[in-house]
């Protein structure tokens, strides 16, 4: 078998030249981006503007594809620009060269988290056009910045704009998860992320004393704590078949920092926690558990939380919610098979629902490698056009509620 199929195809085309623009973190310069996506409005002769809500450097890009009745509310495709950065000497591949294997398995970061998504929207609203088709309700194409790093002076300062409330948003699609089986993964809700900053102080001296109440100790005994409490996440996991990693707490000891050398006890020890909480938790009553942990420490630790999301209900997968119907219609008539699940991760839906606005996400990604954020990230090209089937029969769907 040989890449020529795919190689003069025109939406593989356009797909490899965005996974070309290295949008990787960190100091992302987006130019590149808003040059690409501007052409591609351009050439489906659909309007573009790009604001900035936050920062110059920080652009949204938005497509918009009118609808015939401009009043109802609308529908917001969204995906993000920006990519993880890599470890290149890690790649079979240049992770930016977008090269294509005689399978047609398309190498680059992004192909799966998500550059593959907002250029798979574009070629669906295209066969659409083509054919004739308008929408009822009008779509909007979002191209959001920094979704990687917390979305702080992307999405989530984008919801706040005028520009934003103008566009009237009814229903948010956004990434879901890529599927290593045949059953696509679909995010209704997400975990809350709380990044936990210990500042643990100590009595300092000579290494070779047994001090009391030093830093070390009373951060051991958090960290146990904290470690069995992770170990009970685990054990959860494998008792219960029917949850999955949205449904536990996840809790990693992602940085540590102190001392100035190896024979003197610190007077101050630093842990960082990334911790990601299932909607079910009761919040408060986690929060007093960590701090109760502390005290029976020793005390004399500083509890920071640098990130503490709020609780953010979930999207309705019920008669009560007819986009969800729609997509469901869509979904079953492509004879798709899915699973519900709250993401165990983060994307921007989680700023689309704090509005109060029912978002979903999905990518048409399965029987693929899972490798998000991973060494040698990979598509085939017959999966990714596919894809844009599966987004042709969908946005008819939403765009007629």
């Amino acid at each position: 078998m040989s890449s020529g199929k795919w190689e003069n195809n025109e939406e593989i085309k356009i797909f490899r030249e965005y996974l070309r623009i290295p949008s990787v973190h960190p100091d992302i310069d987006y130019t590149s981006c808003v040059k690409f996506i501007k052409r591609q409005a351009d050439s489906l002769k659909l309007p573009v503007e790009v604001v900035y809500p936050a920062i110059k450097s920080k652009p949204v890009v938005i497509i918009k594809w009118a609808g015939k009745q401009p009043e109802l509310p609308s529908i917001n495709l969204n995906s993000h620009m920006d990519v993880v950065p890599v470890f290149s000497e890690r790649w079979t591949h240049e992770p930016f060269s977008a090269d294509m294997d005689e399978e047609g398995r398309i190498f680059a970061r992004g192909t799966q988290d998500m550059k593959s998504v907002g250029t798979q929207y574009l070629g669906a609203i295209r066969l659409l056009k083509a054919g004739g088709f308008q929408p009822k309700r009008t779509v909007y194409v979002t191209f959001v910045p920094d979704e990687e790093i917390g979305s702080t002076l992307g999405m989530e300062a984008f919801v706040k704009t005028d520009f934003y409330k103008k566009m009237n948003v009814g229903f948010g699609l956004d990434e879901g998860g890529t599927s290593a089986t045949d059953v696509h993964y679909l995010f209704y809700a997400e975990r809350i992320r709380w990044v936990l900053h210990l500042k643990v102080g100590g009595k300092a001296g000579h290494g070779s004393l047994l001090l009391p109440d030093t830093a070390g100790v009373k951060l051991n005994y958090v960290l146990n704590k904290l470690s069995e409490f992770r170990d009970s996440q685990i054990q959860r996991l494998k008792n219960d078949q029917s949850i999955n990693l949205g449904d536990v707490t996840t809790v990693n000891l992602t940085q540590l920092s102190g001392g100035v050398q190896s024979n003197v006890v610190p007077p101050l020890l630093e842990a960082i926690f990334d911790m990601r909480l299932p909607i079910t938790l009761d919040l408060v009553a986690f929060e007093k558990e960590i701090r109760d942990w502390c005290e029976e420490a020793g005390g004399g630790i500083e509890i920071e939380f640098p990130q503490k999301d709020a609780y953010v209900a979930p999207t309705k997968l019920d008669d009560s919610n007819p986009y969800w119907l729609a997509l469901k219609a869509a979904i079953d008539e492509l004879g798709l098979k899915i699973k519900p699940i709250v993401c165990f991760g983060a994307t921007d839906c989680r700023f689309i629902r704090q509005q109060g606005t029912p978002a979903i996400g999905f990518s048409p990604i399965i029987n693929t490698p899972v490798l998000i954020h991973d060494h040698d990230e990979l598509l085939k090209a017959d999966d990714y056009l596919n894809g844009i089937e599966v987004y042709k029969k969908i946005i008819p769907n939403l765009t007629e509620v």
